[in-house]
């Protein structure tokens, strides 16, 4: 031992500790305790889960009514955790350095130094987060009553930080939003779902139907519309037999009427109304089928409903419902038809392919044995990615062909072969310009 650190301990232990000392000793430990609550508090305030404090203050607790207060204003809240620990963790270094000088003279410095980071580490920092963030909300609960009054007594200097603190980043060019939440709630709770999905919590099908709801809002109708050029017509100036025969054949129960062309859409049908009519034409009377030459479409045909190409798959579903009908056509901002939305194709969106005993047997994708698979070119990338539990972009494109044909900058010949995002894309079959079937593998 160094002869001024011997001299120093002999100095220490003859001179002994008077109250002075003794009274230091206490004021560490208590601002310890204090460096404790604030940095327990700060870890179950921040990982505390606000939908399930949300649940307790519901039930009349008001440690959790008090610690969703606190947790409405995060920037506050943290700020004067913050102040508050450096506060009493300063003070008590500072009061250790004191003492430890006194004691052990000019190595005082270096023993406070290394007993106040070894009590801080232990005491003030890990112990009282890992006892908080194991239950959070409870911890956060019981602490509200007592961490209240200090975030509003530390508030005002709090508000005078944060102020220099956004003139500073102004000044290196940084623009800050005082009223911006650390996490938006969806981006949130899907973050939660994905999470809980990749540790086993979350089945893929609930997984899939609870983003699928979430996403409904950020979803537009001409993602997941009929285009025009599938949707089954009927023109208004065909003969009444053969209308009567196309919409006992269709499986669809509405069918758009036109007259003149396609675009030109003046009503819509529905299968029970035309059958009534019908009924009411020819039942009972000895000419039949005969009374149909007389019958018009438009009778019974209910006006078209039309709504543009950008709402989204939210409004849709609410408009659908307040205005009970399920059956829309959808036009451009031009006013030209686009194609069409039923409730149905929306529902589709959260639990998946809604299929009954009139819908045909297409299969959309198809495994190999040799780990390829083959998909339709009209099947949309979302559906493909929760099928196969991939993540190709939809940014651009709605479908796999139109996917294709947007990262070649070409449509396609069969038999050509693509590579992005991972994924090698083999163009099987293409009708006229459509690109109808389509091998894809995953690269690696």
């Amino acid at each position: 031992m160094p002869p001024d650190t011997a001299q120093a301990v002999t100095q220490a232990a003859t001179t002994g500790m008077d109250a002075t000392h003794w009274g230091m000793v206490f004021a560490i430990l208590l601002l310890l305790l204090m460096s404790a609550f604030f940095s327990g508090s700060e870890t179950a305030l921040t990982a505390a889960h606000r939908a399930k404090l949300h649940a307790m203050a519901e039930k009349n607790r008001r440690g959790a009514r008090r610690a969703l207060a606190l947790t409405d204003d995060q920037e506050r809240l943290i700020g004067s955790v913050l102040l508050g620990n450096n506060l009493v963790n300063i003070l008590a270094t500072a009061l250790a350095t004191s003492l430890f000088t006194v004691l052990f003279g000019a190595n005082g410095v270096v023993v406070a130094t290394l007993v106040m980071t070894l009590l801080v580490l232990i005491f003030a920092e890990v112990l009282p987060k890992t006892y908080a963030i194991t239950a959070p909300e409870r911890a956060a609960s019981f602490i509200s009553p007592v961490i209240t009054p200090i975030v509003a007594v530390l508030s005002p200097f709090v508000g005078v930080i944060r102020a220099i603190v956004r003139v500073i980043l102004r000044a290196l060019g940084v623009k800050t939003d005082p009223d911006a939440s650390f996490m938006a709630a969806h981006d949130e709770i899907k973050g939660a779902i994905s999470l809980h999905h990749s540790e086993g919590m979350v089945e893929k099908d609930d997984r899939d139907r609870l983003l699928g709801a979430l996403d409904l809002k950020l979803r537009q109708i001409d993602e997941i519309m009929l285009h025009r050029s599938d949707i089954e017509m009927i023109d208004a100036d065909t003969d009444p037999g053969e209308i009567l025969s196309k919409c006992l054949q269709s499986r669809h129960t509405r069918i758009p009427i036109f007259r003149d062309e396609p675009e030109n859409i003046i009503g819509v049908i529905h299968a029970k109304d035309l059958l009534r009519a019908v009924d009411k034409l020819v039942r009972g009377t000895k000419d039949g089928m005969n009374n149909l030459k007389g019958f018009d479409v438009m009778d019974v045909a209910m006006p078209p409903y039309f709504v543009p190409e950008t709402t989204s798959l939210d409004d849709q579903m609410h408009e659908f419902l307040r205005r009970k009908t399920h059956f829309a056509l959808v036009v451009d901002e031009y006013g030209s038809l686009q194609g069409l939305i039923t409730l149905e194709d929306i529902l589709e969106e959260i639990v998946g392919e809604i299929a009954d005993e009139h819908d045909t047997d297409e299969i959309e994708l198809e495994r190999e044995p040799d780990g390829s698979i083959i998909v339709d070119g009209s099947m949309t990338i979302r559906d493909l990615n929760r099928a196969v539990d991939w993540d190709l972009s939809d940014e651009n494109a709605n479908t796999v062909a139109g996917l294709v044909i947007h990262q070649a900058q070409i449509i396609p010949q069969e038999g050509q072969v693509f590579s992005f995002d991972g994924v090698r894309f083999e163009v099987l079959t293409r009708e006229n310009n459509r690109i109808t079937r389509l091998r894809l593998r995953k690269i690696g």
